[in-house]
């Protein structure tokens, strides 16, 4: 009868729904599973520690060098003339940037359940890489609100003057909110994971995270040091859930001495020092 039919096909739906992401979860939480884990994590920290120790030194030169020069170039704070500026800007709030990838992939778990064959398997691994890069945005983007909270420091003329040094520690207003740059932390994060996976996507988002980082010099709304200090977070944080991935076989491959790849293919993978047929072992959820 159509009815029960109807009824067993639905409920057969729903349980492949919850299946899939209670598969998810636990692949996600589950302990790291690559042989080559170890390799990667050392590999990771050396680059991490490289970049921090170069942007801690950007970010400070540009505190005492060029900050409060910078900021007093700018056009007032609301000038009209800026609103295409205010429109680029928006393409790097962390809120638009996430909640796009989660409804993306929430469209996608929707659907897998319904698929079969070589589709579900594709749409599958579209869904491990969305789940990547909603990760890789939203980890520094918590630790970038933490830094700020602690670190309270003014945004451009908060307190009526271009003063680099103004700071009110654990303040937890907008004001006091420049240090680190979220739109930067943002941008950089989903500059790095698109690049990540997608590495021939890597010179466009590039310029699109200078775009971001640009736009709220312009805008008043951070100093330059704000802006490369959440680059570095946006960067390093994305950097670590890459590497969370790859250490649970989710997305990427870890290949030769530790280095990080994307799955697609030994071509691509022999230029990362992948061993011929490492390049295809990562699975899907």
């Amino acid at each position: 009868m159509p009815v029960p039919a109807a009824s067993g096909e639905s409920s057969d739906y729903f349980a492949r729904f919850f299946s899939l992401v209670r598969l998810s979860t636990v692949q996600l939480s589950r302990p790291s599973s690559h042989p080559q884990a170890t390799a990667a994590a050392r590999r990771s920290l050396r680059q991490a520690t490289l970049l921090v120790a170069i942007g801690a030194i950007a970010v400070i030169s540009l505190m005492y060098g060029l900050d409060a020069w910078e900021i007093s170039l700018m056009p007032p704070r609301g000038t009209a003339s800026l609103w295409p500026v205010r429109i680029v800007t928006d393409f790097g709030k962390a809120a638009n940037v996430l909640w796009t990838l989660a409804v993306m992939l929430f469209a996608v778990a929707l659907v897998l359940p319904a698929l079969r064959g070589a589709a579900r398997s594709r749409l599958m691994r579209l869904g491990t890489d969305l789940q990547f890069l909603f990760f890789a945005v939203l980890v520094p983007v918590l630790a970038g609100e933490v830094i700020k909270w602690i670190v309270g420091r003014g945004r451009p003329f908060v307190g009526g003057k271009a003063n680099a040094f103004n700071f009110e520690h654990f303040a937890g207003t907008e004001a006091y909110a420049s240090f680190p740059s979220a739109h930067a932390i943002t941008s950089a994060a989903l500059a790095f994971a698109v690049s990540a996976v997608w590495p021939q996507a890597r010179a466009v988002m590039i310029v699109y995270a200078l775009l971001i980082a640009g736009s709220r010099l312009v805008l008043l709304a951070h100093h330059p040091s704000d802006v490369v200090a959440g680059a570095l977070i946006g960067v390093v944080g994305a950097m670590f859930v890459r590497y969370w991935f790859a250490a649970r076989r989710l997305g990427f491959v870890i290949g030769g001495d530790g280095v990080i790849a994307p799955p697609i293919g030994p071509r691509l993978g022999s230029r990362f020092g992948l061993r011929k047929g490492v390049a295809r072992e990562a699975s899907a959820p």
